[in-house]
């Protein structure tokens, strides 16, 4: 099934444009729901005032997702006086919707992906180990990490430390993508362009 994520951001707007962000959150989905397309909330950033959101990131899917989503992406704006400030003059209130990533998948780690073979290194105090062939060479086979461990005179113990070694190293590589996407994600906040929307909506009339 093919899959888009959008992220809806407020920006620095006021407090209105957070209620903006909650509305536009809502029409997008129900406009989804009518196309026959599934949304959810991945993640959400609370505004100021109760059921608003400063930031919404939705995934979309199902058969023209990829269009739905260039049809939302842009500069939106939500029509509507204020509901915090009467008599405010202003009914423009722009929210910023952007393509974005879906969190990396956590990578899952198998000792059966792993290839193990003895290898002899060099070194001092390796002389011994070298006849014996007790270092060795993993290799995990989907990321291509390749990691060699001779610190100990028993392969077994050396195949453990390059074991572990892999996991801790792929564990990192995790946490690095995300903290990555992560910071892309806050600086759409700052990307917001105010006038020209690409769509306006409104409150519909009851």
């Amino acid at each position: 099934m093919t899959t888009a994520s959008l992220l809806l951001s407020a920006g620095r707007g006021p407090q209105e444009c957070s209620w903006a962000v909650a509305q536009l959150l809502c029409r997008l989905e129900a406009d989804a729901a009518a196309q026959r397309l599934t949304t959810r909330r991945a993640r959400t950033v609370g505004g100021d005032r109760p059921g608003t959101y400063r930031s919404a990131l939705v995934r979309i899917g199902g058969s023209g997702t990829e269009e739905f989503a260039t049809s939302w992406t842009g500069t939106l704006c939500w029509q509507a006086p204020s509901p915090y400030r009467t008599g405010h003059g202003r009914k423009n209130w722009y929210v910023t919707a952007q393509p974005c990533q879906a969190s990396p998948t956590p990578t899952v780690f198998r000792e059966a992906d792993v290839d193990i073979v003895a290898c002899r290194t060099g070194g001092p105090g390796g002389q011994h180990r070298n006849k014996a062939s007790t270092a060795v060479r993993a290799t995990h086979r989907p990321s291509g990490l390749v990691v060699v461990v001779d610190t100990e005179r028993r392969s077994q113990l050396n195949r453990r430390i390059a074991l572990r070694l892999l996991r801790d190293r792929l564990e990192h590589g995790d946490l690095v993508a995300s903290q990555a996407m992560e910071t892309d994600r806050w600086r759409m906040h700052d990307a917001l362009v105010r006038g020209n929307p690409v769509r306006i909506e409104r409150p519909r009339r009851t």
